[in-house]
């Protein structure tokens, strides 16, 4: 199974006080665009229930600001975003939108390949592969 999300990639969560725990509107928003386009992606199918593999690239907009030399670099891969948003805070935002929309729970993907770049079109391109047969 196959989804992209268009940009607009945003951390996770803010921590307040010691206990609560309060997720932002900005993420949660991000979060129902990832649950649509998973929605859209099964295309009536049952949620996953064994183990699953996940492949995500995540593509970053090209500042405006950089010289044309490094724009060139960054499109041919040779120069990394080493900038916000972390990457665990994008995959933690994708497999919360898709709890309960492609798997049952997060817990499912035991093997994970993710790729954070630069592109001429920011989003999220994930690729979902069911490891064996529910039971």
């Amino acid at each position: 199974m196959r989804l992209v999300a268009s940009a607009g990639t945003r951390p996770r969560a803010s921590f307040v006080s010691y206990t609560a725990h309060i997720t932002p509107e900005r993420t949660e928003n991000y979060e129902n665009r990832i649950s649509m386009a998973g929605t859209r992606a099964m295309a009536g199918r049952t949620l996953l229930e064994g183990a699953v593999m996940v492949e995500m690239r995540i593509v970053l907009a090209i500042p405006q600001s950089m010289s044309k030399k490094r724009k060139a670099q960054a499109i041919a891969g040779e120069l990394f975003p080493t900038k916000k948003p972390d990457m665990d805070n994008v995959i933690k935002a994708i497999y919360d939108g898709l709890n309960g929309v492609v798997w049952k729970d997060d817990v499912q993907v035991v093997d994970a390949f993710v790729r954070k770049r630069y592109g001429e079109v920011p989003g999220v391109h994930v690729r979902i592969v069911p490891l064996e047969a529910a039971a």
